[in-house]
């Protein structure tokens, strides 16, 4: 093996352990964008602990793929409170730090406006941006105490463009947007950053129903003419993680293939 190949393969191994010995949480990692979130931080070497809302059987199959050792599952409410608290309570009791937080769960309960149910509005809003809320405030005071972490709330490309007939979803991503930003303000000085990763249209089971001319009039408005990967998803949400972004706080990456430029 000649220096120059020696050097390469040093580098590609590097780049795949970026999280080697970090403790991460996930929310919503049980399945679509989650699951893939929690596979590639576990193939980085971090140590994963991820959360499911009602399918165990689900969230089993998941850690069952898990390279590594040390992971937890979770169960977690986002709009409770307490079911947060407790949630985290079970994961401190284990784990003494928190490296890494990643907020991925998420609802949809689309509509147009005139029709929408006030409390379609309400869940949405209580799931997405409350449940972000609890989760970062009981989680920041470790890495407040730590002076160091990497907080990365999952939002939309809906949430920077809107979205007709989700109005709710729309205003809880571009509200997560909002809240990250001043999170950023806030913890900068503690050396915790705080960034959102912004996807458009992923392959997952929610566009596989889609129809076939739902799914060209969608290609159509993007210049990479294709769908993005739920890798391509979790590797901007690795690359947040790690050390290699330390000089990034407050920032929304987009990830939908050129749709919508920020």
């Amino acid at each position: 093996m000649t220096t120059a190949t020696k050097t390469a393969s040093t580098s590609s191994v590097s780049a795949s352990r970026l999280l080697d010995g970090k403790c991460i949480l996930v929310t919503g990692g049980s399945r679509g964008i989650g699951a893939g979130v929690v596979r590639l931080l576990a193939e980085a070497g971090a140590k994963i602990a991820f959360t499911y809302s009602s399918r165990e059987d689900s969230a089993r199959q998941v850690m069952e793929t898990l390279p590594g050792s040390g992971h937890q599952i979770l169960q977690m409410n986002l709009t409770s409170e307490e079911s947060v608290q407790e949630a985290l309570d079970q994961l401190t009791s284990n784990w003494t730090r928190i490296d890494g937080l990643v907020n991925n769960a998420g609802i949809t309960k689309d509509g147009l406006l005139m029709r929408m149910k006030t409390e379609d509005f309400d869940e949405v809003i209580q799931t997405n941006l409350r449940g972000t809320f609890f989760t970062c405030r009981a989680v920041t005071k470790l890495m407040i105490k730590a002076r160091a972490g990497s907080i990365v709330n999952i939002t939309s490309v809906i949430g920077l463009t809107g979205n007709a007939g989700q109005t709710n979803y729309a205003a809880s991503k571009a509200g997560v947007i909002g809240f990250t930003k001043s999170l950023a303000m806030e913890l900068g000085s503690r050396n915790v950053r705080a960034n959102c990763v912004a996807p458009g249209f992923i392959q997952t089971e929610m566009t596989d129903v889609l129809t076939d001319d739902v799914k060209s009039a969608i290609l159509k408005k993007i210049p990479l003419q294709s769908l993005g990967s739920v890798e391509d998803v979790a590797s901007a949400v690795k690359f947040l993680l790690s050390d290699e972004s330390k000089y990034i706080t407050g920032q929304t990456l987009s990830v939908n293939g050129g749709m919508h430029f920020n």
